[in-house]
Formats: C-alpha cells, sequence, structure tokens
C-alpha cells in the first residue's frame, strides 16, 4: 500500500507527463505541417501511447486516474474517500498546469499563455459528454473483464475518440484546464472551460451509473430454475 503523498505525486506526474504530451505533441505537429488531418494525426498518437504507458507504470502506485471525473467515480464507488478525491483532483490540477509549462519550455514560448481558441456550443458539449462517458464506461467494463489490459483499452480508447468526437475528447477536467494555459494547436479558450467540464462530469455520472447496472450479474437465487433439475 502506497501513501498518500506517493498516490498524489504519482497523480500530479502521470497528469504533467500527459499533458505535456498534449500540448508537445501539437505545437510539434502543427510545426511540421499545415495539413490540420495530418497535424490532428501527429497528436493523436504519442496521447495514446503515452496513455498506455503512464498507466501501466504508475496504476500500482496510485490507480492512475490522472483525471479528476476519474477519481470523482471512485469516490461513489468508495474506492476513494471524499478528501482524497479532492486531493486527487488537485494533485491532477497541477499537474496538468505543470505539463503545460514543461511543453512551453521544451519549444521555447512563454510559461503560460491563454488560449483563443474556441471551443463552444452543444455539439462540442454533447461530444464530451460522449467521450468522458465511453472513456468511464471502458474503464469499468476493463477492471471488471480485463483489468490487465486497462492501459491499453484507454490508449486505444482515447485514439479513437480523438477522431470521432467533435470536441477531439478532452474527456478530462484537469487536462481542460491546462490546456487552457496554452495558446496552440491543443488549446481551449478559459470562457470554454465550464461547458467542458460540466459536459465531462456529466458523462462519467451517466457512466458510473450505466455500468452499474449492465456489468451488475444476476446472483444464482434470481436465475430460472432448470427445467431438468429433479426435486
Amino acid at each position: 500500500m502506497f501513501s498518500l503523498p506517493q498516490r498524489l505525486a504519482a497523480e500530479a506526474l502521470g497528469t504533467g507527463l500527459l499533458v505535456a504530451t498534449v500540448v508537445g505533441s501539437g505545437i510539434m505537429a502543427s510545426s511540421l505541417t499545415q495539413d490540420t488531418a495530418l497535424a490532428l494525426l501527429g497528436n493523436t498518437l504519442p496521447t495514446g501511447a503515452i496513455l498506455v504507458v503512464l498507466i501501466t507504470i504508475l496504476a500500482p502506485i496510485s490507480g492512475a486516474h490522472f483525471n479528476p471525473a476519474v477519481s470523482l467515480v471512485f469516490a461513489f464507488r468508495r474506492e476513494l474517500s471524499a478528501q482524497e478525491a479532492i486531493m486527487y483532483a488537485l494533485a491532477q490540477i497541477v499537474g496538468g498546469i505543470v505539463g503545460t509549462i514543461a511543453a512551453h519550455v521544451m519549444f521555447a514560448l512563454p510559461l503560460l499563455d491563454a488560449s483563443t481558441k474556441i471551443r463552444t456550443g452543444g455539439a462540442q458539449w454533447f461530444a464530451e459528454w460522449v467521450a468522458t462517458f465511453g472513456l468511464v464506461f471502458t474503464i469499468l467494463a476493463a477492471l471488471r473483464f480485463a483489468r490487465a489490459s486497462v492501459p491499453w483499452l484507454v490508449g486505444l480508447y482515447i485514439t479513437a475518440a480523438y477522431w470521432f468526437t467533435a470536441s477531439t475528447s478532452f474527456a478530462n477536467p484537469a487536462v481542460a484546464i491546462a490546456r487552457a494555459f496554452t495558446n496552440t494547436f491543443a488549446g481551449i479558450r478559459p470562457a470554454d472551460l465550464p461547458g467542458f467540464i460540466a459536459a465531462q462530469l456529466l458523462g462519467a455520472l451517466c457512466a458510473l451509473a450505466f455500468a452499474g447496472w449492465l456489468l451488475r450479474e444476476q446472483s444464482d437465487a434470481t436465475q430460472p430454475l432448470n427445467a431438468e433439475a429433479k426435486p
């Protein structure tokens, strides 16, 4: 069992490296090509890859949430206390902002630069609901049926969701906040954060409720009687 400070450090480190990858690969991709689709691909693949790495190496320490919406779900599942969930979220947010700073330092940009990229409207919010619902359901179903495959399933899901959601699948309040501080390919205007975060949290809670029903097996007492059974 790892101590709470160790777990918080793992969450901050993981979220920081995740955001540094998202922001840094976006800067690199947009500097190498003017083709938006190719730049998005250059942003997508590193993000999916780093998730596999980070979840594999840090899940044994903290659970590798890297996401306040995921921590909220585990608090509702009583696998984290309310206080722990809040501290996880704070560590994730701080780690994410440090990740943005790290990416900016690597590319000789201002440490923090508020984004002007507009991401708002019903379609974007619904896309974030879908993205987060799918992410949380993937995590819960994987923990139920394929625990060893969680890193790959999450990485592959996010890789896919970059492309099938209109919002490019932020699916993470801490990452969204961190991306508000970069006026680059991955940015989001700070004024657009409330809509994204609300949609993400709602999507996570809907996934928790749906998974609770879908993944619950019936007890033996509710199974149909075997017609061939003898008294």
